[in-house]
């Protein structure tokens, strides 16, 4: 089991870790958007799932990975009402189209709108 950390994204903000690899899986946690000062990024559901796909993209490539080897996300709204928008943004990353749930919750920490984990392959 390996942690894996990428200086191109955003700190944990809590005791955990960006990603943890094992054997040729690889495991993130959840990305909000966030930019490397910890501050967020965006105002609507747009900017903010492309600054998380930013900060996922930086942490799938220091594991070696890419979105073409995710094979499931997890992805949190604040509102379901940004479901369409928020659509938009994910399927320009994820156009492998892997297995994906998507709910909406209370609340997200520092009350984003969008958090998105990935599970994915490593070659």
């Amino acid at each position: 089991m390996k942690k894996i950390h990428s200086d191109k994204a955003p700190k944990a903000i809590g005791p955990y870790s960006q990603a943890t690899l094992v054997n040729n899986m690889l495991f993130t946690s959840g990305q909000i958007p966030l930019n490397l000062e910890g501050e967020i990024v965006g105002s609507n559901i747009a900017e903010q799932t492309e600054q998380v796909m930013q900060n996922l993209k930086a942490v799938l490539e220091e594991a070696g990975t890419n979105f073409e080897n995710a094979i499931k996300t997890t992805c949190f709204l604040s509102d379901m009402a940004n479901f369409a928008g928020f659509n938009e943004v994910y399927s320009k990353y994820f156009t492998s189209n892997p297995a994906r749930s998507c709910v909406a919750v209370k609340e997200l920490p520092k009350q984003v709108l969008v958090e998105v984990e990935v599970i994915a392959l490593v070659k």
